[in-house]
Order: C-alpha cells, then sequence, then structure tokens
C-alpha cells in the first residue's frame, strides 16, 4: 500500500513540476551592463511572437534607451504603499497572479519588499509566481549572490545588504551573462548611461575601478560557468556528452620517472584547464618495510609536489594494480591516463606484456586514452 502511495506521490509532483514556470535570469557583473535592456528586447520579441508578455516590474534608473524600450510592452500597474511617512511603488504580485500571463519580466531580483508585503524579498514573489506557472525573465548583479557575499565586500569594499540565495540560480532553467570590458562599462558611465552626471565622479572614485571591474566579472563568467557545468551534469545523458578532459598519473616508487610523470601531467592538465589525479597502487612488493628509505623519501617528495601542482593525491595498496587503475579511472571520470616510459629489459617485456595488453583493451572499451610519457 505504501509503494502505491508513494507511486502516486511521485506522478502528483510530476504533474506539479511540469506545470510550473520557466526561470531565465540575466547576471552581470556591474550596474550599467545592460541586463535590463536586454530583458526588454527579449519582451519585445516574444510579444511580436504572439506571447502573451507582461512587465511586472522594471527598473530603468531614468535611463533614456532603457525607458524607450518600455513602450509598447504592456504592464502590470504597481502598487502603492506608504512606508516611513512617504509612499513607495512595489510589485504588484497579486495583480500579476491575477492577470496570469505567460510570461512576465522582474527586474531587480535582490530587491528587498516595503514592510506589508506578502514576501519580504523579490526572489521570492518569483518563486510563487513560478508555482503559479508563469514563466519569470528575471535580472541580478552577481555582487548580491550570497555565497561569495564576502569575496565581494573585500573586492569593492562595501557591504551588500541585499542578497538572493544561490538556490535561485540553481533552480534557474536558463542563465545569461551580460559582459563587457572594463573600458566599456567605464566609457558608458562616462557618457552619462548608468547614473546621473552628478554621480559620475563618484561611481568612478569607488565602485568603477578598473581593479575591481575586473575581479567582479572574473565572479560572474565563473558562476555562469558553474551554473552551466551543472546543468549538462544533470541534463545530458552520459552517453552523448562530451565529457571534460580529467587527467590521472600513475606513478611507482621509480624515482627517475615519478618526478617527469606528475610535472608533465600537471602540464596537460593546465594547457586543458581540467582537473587531475595522482594515483599510487602500492603493491605488496612496494610496502614500506620492502623498499629502501631513499626511494620513502622520493615518494613523499612526489605526493608533496603533486600536491603543490595542484593534483588530488590518491594512495591504494592492492596487488591488482591493473585493475586498480581501471577502477579508479572509471571512477573518478577519468579521459587520459599518463605513464612513464618503463625501464624494463626484453624479458620483462615479455613477462608483462599480457597485464599491458589486459590494460590497453579495458581503456578501450572506456574510451580512455593512454599516454606514454618519455
Amino acid at each position: 500500500m505504501l509503494e502505491k502511495e508513494d507511486s502516486v506521490k511521485h506522478f502528483l509532483e510530476l504533474i506539479k513540476k511540469s506545470r510550473r514556470g520557466k526561470l531565465k535570469i540575466y547576471i552581470g557583473m556591474s550596474a550599467g551592463v545592460g541586463k535590463t535592456y536586454r530583458m526588454l528586447q527579449e519582451a519585445h520579441a516574444l510579444l511580436r511572437g504572439e506571447i502573451d508578455v507582461c512587465i511586472g516590474y522594471v527598473e530603468t534608473h531614468k535611463r533614456a534607451e532603457t525607458e524607450a524600450l518600455v513602450a509598447g510592452l504592456p504592464l502590470i500597474a504597481r502598487k502603492n504603499i506608504f512606508y516611513r511617512g512617504k509612499e513607495i511603488d512595489e510589485m504588484d504580485l497579486q495583480a500579476i497572479l491575477n492577470r496570469h500571463p505567460e510570461i512576465v519580466v522582474v527586474d531587480e531580483l535582490a530587491h528587498t519588499n516595503a514592510e506589508g508585503s506578502k514576501n519580504t524579498k523579490r526572489w521570492q514573489d518569483v518563486f510563487d509566481l513560478l508555482e503559479a506557472g508563469i514563466s519569470v525573465i528575471s535580472a541580478v548583479n552577481i555582487q548580491h549572490l550570497e555565497s561569495i557575499n564576502e569575496e565581494v565586500e573585500q573586492i569593492t569594499g562595501i557591504q551588500i545588504t541585499e542578497r538572493i540565495p544561490d538556490k535561485i540560480l540553481q533552480i534557474a532553467d536558463e542563465i545569461v551573462n551580460i559582459d563587457l570590458t572594463a573600458d566599456e562599462l567605464v566609457t558608458r558611465l562616462k557618457e552619462g548611461k548608468i547614473y546621473d552626471k552628478t554621480k559620475i565622479e563618484s561611481a568612478l572614485g569607488n565602485f568603477f575601478q578598473a581593479d575591481k571591474i575586473l575581479q567582479l566579472r572574473e565572479l560572474a563568467l565563473k558562476e555562469v560557468v558553474h551554473q552551466v557545468e551543472r546543468k549538462i551534469q544533470t541534463e545530458i545523458p552520459k552517453s552523448i556528452k562530451l565529457r571534460p578532459e580529467r587527467f590521472m598519473a600513475c606513478i611507482s616508487s621509480n624515482a627517475e620517472t615519478a618526478g617527469v610523470v606528475i610535472r608533465k601531467t600537471a602540464r596537460l592538465a593546465s594547457y586543458y584547464r581540467s582537473p587531475w589525479i595522482v594515483l599510487y597502487v602500492q603493491s605488496d612488493a612496494e610496502s614500506l618495510d620492502r623498499i629502501k628509505l631513499d626511494k620513502q623519501r622520493h615518494l613523499i617528495n612526489h605526493f608533496k609536489l603533486a600536491t603543490e601542482l595542484g593534483a588530488e593525491v590518491i594512495k591504494i595498496k592492492s596487488n591488482q594494480i591493473t585493475q586498480t587503475i581501471i577502477n579508479t579511472a572509471t571512477e573518478k571520470e577519468i579521459t587520459t591516463i599518463c605513464i612513464g616510459k618503463p625501464h624494463l629489459n626484453i624479458f620483462q617485456v615479455i613477462l608483462r606484456t599480457a597485464i599491458f595488453n589486459q590494460l590497453l583493451r579495458n581503456l578501450a572499451s572506456q574510451e580512455i586514452d593512454l599516454v606514454i610519457l618519455s
């Protein structure tokens, strides 16, 4: 009976998920890069395609080119709230829910709502819209992301109080980075396209400095890459997606080859900007009571070198060396295994050919490359 109830619950959850609205977020390194402008451009394109799209809330900051794009788009009127003796405009969540457009544009995702609103934060309003089956196009600056709050404060010297939880980006169906160079952004500021001319000098002396912009730009780019990689991992079947390069250096206690293999694998991983590991399989023949002290010291130094060069070091005790290499490569989703050129005489080569062939066959079946480094 319980299994039946679980099955029904799972099916209802699938139906609910399919009815949930889609979320698209434009993210940028700073105010003024053009997030709102791009959202409005998209809204016009959707409208021309006879999609029911409305503006729930847009902040133009009195930028002429942005205000020009608001014209012609259906607007859902804001609500007036009296707060601390003055009247302020807020997004009318209930009016949007009642109107129930197919897609709604909601700017300033990190905004804090006035007291008396249903939700404390605008991102919570967006959640309500999505649950009601309304798709949302929104925008946010990278400095508002909760997990990098301290890092942003170190870069800018400003404490960001309005923040969004990382889960907002994680549930987003699409994330688009709006990118400009530091020079382009500063030029826009000087031309009065971001703030009123009375604020330009102050902005140039504080937030809009090239070094700060560059660091924020890096954070924005990294975050978007991270979210795209996460989406690939969760949504694309392993059978059809391109595997990212992952290298594994296999070393022994041989002092001559281990250091070379580690350094050359580090260079390859650096070139492909990929994670990599160093694997040492300790057989009974290489147990600490059987190898000389100088070899033990070399091993320790090699582990230290690998760590310094950014590798994950894995040490496994096993006499099944070939199988251990294959198992580790499979578990870690390795694409390329690097080994040193074996220093063997002709009789050892003959004796070990079967083992080597077994390794090659297994690697070929899993599409793992083998690189023998000189």
